[in-house]
């Protein structure tokens, strides 16, 4: 209850008490609470009009990065013996540094201004407005004013680099990059020999195979290294990535899709993301450094949702033909088995990457032997799983969470399965 209220009530049970029993002493008591009352209310009342202007020094910020704020605020109206201005901050982020709350006195216009430092988990955050609330000296009457404000701060995951991420796509563009092409030409690895041709630089000719069939001259062809179309799907549904105990993979999906993301790039592919919870969504695919920012914009933006199986994605052709590479992130489901095999049965060339869930919720559980022994059943089922999957065609990398991506998975990125090393030399020997 408001101070004035409860002042006001003390007064009038005192007044009433004073007339009921006809003692001035409960009326004496009463003037100084009747003063008071009526100063406060003589000096208060009149609604703020204050201006407020936010600044931040990035709008863009990795993870465990400090933003300042700078709020200036403008009184507009008349004198504010004490205005308590408050910036609102959403759940996620907190003041490291300063605060968001200043308390000033404000003659009519005159303006204050503070600094103070923000820092907050991924994602991306709606700065919506600023409260003030006046008072005067007496504290019995307040007053307050909503100015509201349109700043946006997006706090994006962090980047970890990987050396080298190993695909194979059976198509890619006519660009320079370092993804074998199965054509000969300009390259650094040794393709195949044929005639030799008008233009053909003389240190390419092969000079035993030509004398030992002098009616033609041969010359060495080296296998083009060319960038490809990738699209990187993560995989954002509530039942793959939630557990118990509030506890989520999905932090750490986000985390490897933007590593993945960043050295794709890097190789100089065409890299589009496209992330699959409630609605799926894509980032249309782009090169560069400003496709790196898009990309991990969006995942700032990325929550878990509740979705339908893989049955319902939808990949667009003329973004992503047929012999592209696709890049799953995914815990992985049983039921996701049979629209995997129908992707990788059109023709793309399917790379999944996979927070493993049974080691993750084994390190949430007590070590009892009942829990080890389902730990164990429930890891065979899932190399079961990922078993199918690689017999079909699909490159599969497993990663325990408690180990560092960049080291758990350098195996599995950096150098090519056997099977998919066979796969690439019948190619080029096709």
């Amino acid at each position: 209850m408001r101070r004035s209220f409860l002042t006001g009530l003390l007064a009038l049970a005192l007044v009433l008490a004073g007339l009921l029993t006809l003692h001035a002493a409960f009326l004496a008591l009463a003037l100084p609470l009747l003063l008071y009352l009526l100063a406060g209310l003589c000096r208060g009342g009149e609604e703020p009009r204050l201006e407020a202007e936010r600044r931040l020094n990035v709008t863009h910020a990795p993870v465990d990065t400090d933003v300042k704020v700078t709020l200036r605020v403008r009184n507009t109206g008349p004198g504010l013996e004490e205005a308590l201005v408050e910036d609102i901050l959403p759940p996620g982020l907190v003041a490291v540094e300063g605060s968001s709350v200043h308390l000033v006195t404000l003659a009519a216009g005159q303006s204050a201004s503070w600094t103070y430092t923000l820092r907050g988990t991924r994602g991306a955050y709606a700065l919506k407005e600023v409260r003030i609330t006046a008072r005067e000296h007496f504290g019995l009457v307040s007053t307050q004013q909503v100015i509201p404000m349109a700043d946006k701060l997006f706090i994006l995951p962090p980047v970890m680099r990987l050396r080298r991420v190993v695909i194979a796509p059976r198509r890619t563009r006519v660009y320079s990059g370092t993804i074998p092409a199965r054509q000969g030409g300009a390259g650094v690895e040794f393709f195949g020999v044929r005639e030799y041709r008008a233009g053909d630089p003389p240190r390419r000719i092969n000079w035993r195979l030509t004398a030992r069939h002098p009616a033609a001259t041969y010359t060495n062809d080296f296998e083009q290294e060319r960038v490809a179309d990738v699209g990187i799907i993560l995989d954002g549904r509530r039942q793959t990535n939630e557990f118990d105990n509030g506890r989520s993979l999905f932090e750490h999906a986000v985390l490897a899709t933007a590593a993945l993301a960043d050295a794709l790039l890097s190789a100089g592919n065409r890299v589009g993301l496209l992330f699959f919870s409630e609605h799926a969504a894509w980032t249309t695919p782009g090169y560069g450094k400003v496709q790196r920012e898009r990309i991990l914009h969006d995942l700032a933006n990325a929550t878990p949702g509740d979705a339908l199986a893989f049955s319902q994605l939808f990949i667009p052709r003329h973004l992503f033909p047929a012999h592209s590479q696709l890049v799953l992130v995914s815990p992985l489901d049983v039921a996701d088995i049979e629209p995997l095999t129908e992707v990788r049965a059109r023709g793309y060339n399917l790379l999944v990457v996979s927070p493993d869930p049974v080691t993750f919720e084994l390190a949430g559980l007590p070590r009892r032997e009942p829990v080890m022994l389902a730990g164990r059943v429930v890891g065979l089922q899932r190399q079961i799983l990922l078993g199918r999957l690689r017999h079909v065609g699909i490159q599969v990398v497993n990663w325990d969470i408690s180990q560092p991506f960049e080291q758990a998975t350098r195996q599995g990125l950096e150098c090519p399965p056997a099977w998919l090393q066979a796969m690439s030399d019948g190619g080029r020997r096709a």
